[in-house]
């Protein structure tokens, strides 16, 4: 297994050790004068993720920084449901963020017109280093859910790994709701990618895609977890079969 993994006691270990890693980012930044562009994920993990960067770093000077989501569902920034709205409330709210460093998914419009334009703000403001003007994030932050989806990329929507598009719309296999996600070629494209996968729910799939066993390409996590710049930050709960 030649994949970058980091294992962790816990989960809370995790977001400790990633809270360093995103302050470390920041640092690098300040230190040469630039501006880093950041993709943000959904779920459980990233939310330990948040609280512990709102109680331990809340006065970091995060000018530097540019927030995105890797996929938003369809659905008001106050729903308990929003990714950028559980963002905000655990930590954003709480730091010292800049209005315009925050690029949230309107959630509100249509699905297709918010895949869009949220396209269009992704190119106004991240660096164009790819094919055909492709935005390279410096650092993307991915899940992964225990059907093996990544952002809103699910195994019955393998087409949105390599769309030509920014932004799709990605529809959930069960409840049929709709959500706008960046695509494989932009998570692909990313200066750094990493995983934060956390329980023990999660764990056959991972050890699947990690160990390259039979039918892994079934699952979209499985089709990044190779490349050079990917890394998987896992606790022992997640990690208990590679």
């Amino acid at each position: 297994m030649s994949t970058n993994v980091k294992t962790f006691d816990s989960s809370q270990e995790v977001a400790n050790a990633f809270t360093a890693r995103l302050i470390q980012v920041n640092e690098q930044a300040k230190q040469s004068g630039s501006t880093v562009t950041v993709c943000l994920s959904g779920g459980s993990t990233p939310k330990l993720f948040f609280k512990t960067l709102a109680a331990d770093h809340g006065e970091v000077d995060w000018s530097r920084v540019h927030f995105f989501w890797g996929d938003e569902r369809c659905v008001p920034a106050a729903s308990d449901e929003s990714n950028f709205g559980e963002a905000d409330r655990l930590f954003l709210s709480q730091a010292n963020i800049p209005d315009e460093n925050v690029h949230a998914v309107n959630g509100t419009i249509d699905p297709e017109l918010a895949a869009k334009e949220y396209a269009a703000e992704i190119q106004k403001i991240v660096k164009a280093d790819g094919p055909d003007g492709l935005p390279r994030f410096d650092l993307m932050v991915l899940g992964m859910g225990d059907d093996g989806h990544t952002a809103s990329i699910f195994p019955h929507q393998m087409q949105l790994l390599d769309s030509k598009n920014i932004c799709d719309v990605a529809t959930h296999p069960t409840s049929g709701q709709k959500r706008v996600t960046v695509t494989g070629q932009v998570i692909r494209n990313s200066a750094e990618i990493c995983f934060l996968v956390t329980g023990a729910n999660k764990a056959d799939v991972l050890a699947t895609i990690l160990n390259r066993a039979e039918g892994h390409e079934a699952f979209p996590t499985s089709h990044f977890s190779q490349l050079d710049q990917t890394s998987f930050w896992l606790d022992q709960a997640a990690a208990a079969k590679l």
